[in-house]
């Protein structure tokens, strides 16, 4: 038995984990907040991500999120707001730890599914597209809202949409910030099965089964092949993207889209425009 396997094995905090006939489901436990994660959410996140990755038992990860209104909605808007704008320059760490929790759903070898209970916004969406497969909710929307709130989906939205949905969908999710549907999803290749939220569970196990029935190290292999290009173009452009998204939380235009977003009500894209012109 591994290392990792004689530790409990269930946790209660802003992230579940646990492991039942050889899968083990981690899960993003804010529901009152759609499941958005804070620092300490991606902390945990990424302890629940190794401890799979050295679990033996473990065949496949299930990544979902508590309730049935969303999967995932990226980073906690409001600790953007009281945190991270006034101190941009600590945002880069932040950046290192998301950076490292995509790497480590990607690079877990074993195969990875995304369970997509209901929206699945921002972030969220790039845990999602990090994940080998996916299954959606039928009522569930994904979609992308950096150039909405004064941000840039440059962790996994820039890189990844492009290859898997085409360079025309992903500027129309990129630039417009509106949801698709999950049956879009489907069809533009986000996910891979579309199922009722009453059957989303035995869709996933039906998956994880087959998974379980294949070969563990051939599987390692093929998912390091098929990240070939997810890679090459994350690593070009991860760096670059972590350091302006540090240097922009300084900026006029992520402090009026993140306390607009708080504070419920549009940004004031007029009074920046004017202030430019002065």
């Amino acid at each position: 038995m591994s290392v990792a396997a004689q530790a409990p094995r269930q946790t209660e905090s802003d992230i579940l984990y646990k492991v039942e006939d050889r899968v083990a489901t981690v899960t993003f436990n804010r529901p009152e907040a759609y499941n958005a994660y804070t620092t300490e959410t991606l902390v945990r996140l990424h302890e629940a991500l190794r401890r799979a990755m050295w679990d033996d038992e473990v065949g496949v990860v299930v990544l979902t999120g508590a309730g049935r209104a969303a999967f995932c909605t990226g980073g906690d808007v409001k600790e953007y707001a009281e945190r991270y704008i006034e101190h941009p320059e600590q945002f880069r760490k932040y950046m290192v730890l998301f950076q490292d929790c995509l790497d480590a759903i990607r690079a877990m070898g074993k195969p990875t599914i995304a369970r997509l209970n209901g929206m699945a916004v921002g972030g969220g969406n790039e845990m999602n597209m990090a994940c080998d497969l996916a299954v959606a909710a039928d009522h569930a929307t994904i979609r992308q809202v950096g150039t909405r709130v004064g941000s840039v989906a440059a962790g996994g939205g820039t890189q990844w949409l492009p290859i898997m949905v085409g360079d025309r969908r992903a500027r129309e999710m990129l630039f417009l910030c509106e949801p698709i549907t999950a049956a879009q999803a489907l069809d533009w290749g986000l996910v891979n099965r579309v199922a009722p939220f009453e059957a989303l569970d035995s869709v996933v196990r039906d998956l994880c089964d087959k998974l379980l029935e294949k070969f563990p190290e051939c599987l390692s292999y093929t998912q390091c092949q098929v990240n070939y290009w997810k890679d090459q173009a994350w690593y070009a452009t991860i760096g670059h993207a972590r350091e302006w998204l540090a240097l922009h939380f300084a900026h006029e235009e992520t402090a009026e889209g993140m306390r607009a977003f708080v504070e419920k009500r549009a940004p004031d894209y007029a009074a920046i425009r004017s202030r430019r012109r002065s």
